[in-house]
C-alpha cells in the first residue's frame, strides 16, 4: 500500500464579507464587540481543509492549532451567514468534543466536500474492519 498524498481543498482565512459586514456594524456602539471579533478572526484565524483532515489555526496571535481527521467526525452541523456566502460549521467528534469553524468562505461547497470526505472515511474504516468470512 502506498500512502496517498494530501490534497488541499481550501487553505486560507475567514470570509472577507464577514469582516466587511462587521466593520460596518462597528459604526454603531452595539456592533463594536462583533467588529473586534471579526478583526481577530481576520488577523489570526486560518483554515486548511484537505482530503485527510481539517486544521484550524487560531487563538491569540494564531498560537492554537487543532487538527481533526475525518474518521473522528461523528456529525457536521452548519449555519449559513452572509446570505449563504459564508457560514459557520461545528464538527462533532466521536468523543463528544466539538470543533467550531467560523466564517468559512465558499460555505456550501466546503460543506459538501467535508460531508463527502466523512462518508468516504467511514466506509473505508468499515471495509478495513472486515477481515474474512464469518463461519
Amino acid at each position: 500500500m502506498t500512502p496517498s498524498t494530501e490534497e488541499t481543498f481550501y487553505e486560507g482565512g475567514p470570509a472577507r464579507g464577514d469582516l466587511i459586514l462587521n466593520l460596518l456594524a462597528g459604526l454603531t456602539l452595539i456592533g463594536l464587540p462583533f467588529t473586534v471579533g471579526a478583526l481577530v478572526r481576520a488577523l489570526w484565524l486560518r483554515f486548511r481543509i484537505t482530503n485527510k483532515r481539517v486544521s484550524v489555526t487560531g487563538g491569540w496571535l494564531g498560537r492554537d492549532k487543532t487538527q481533526v481527521v475525518y474518521s473522528q467526525v461523528k456529525e457536521l452541523r452548519s449555519v449559513p451567514r452572509g446570505f449563504g456566502s459564508w457560514g459557520d460549521m461545528v464538527l462533532v467528534l466521536e468523543d463528544g468534543s466539538r470543533l467550531e469553524i467560523r466564517s468559512v468562505p465558499n460555505f456550501r461547497n466546503t460543506e459538501k466536500y467535508i460531508l463527502q470526505q466523512i462518508s468516504t472515511k467511514k466506509s473505508q474504516n468499515t471495509l478495513q474492519e472486515v477481515k474474512g468470512f464469518a463461519g
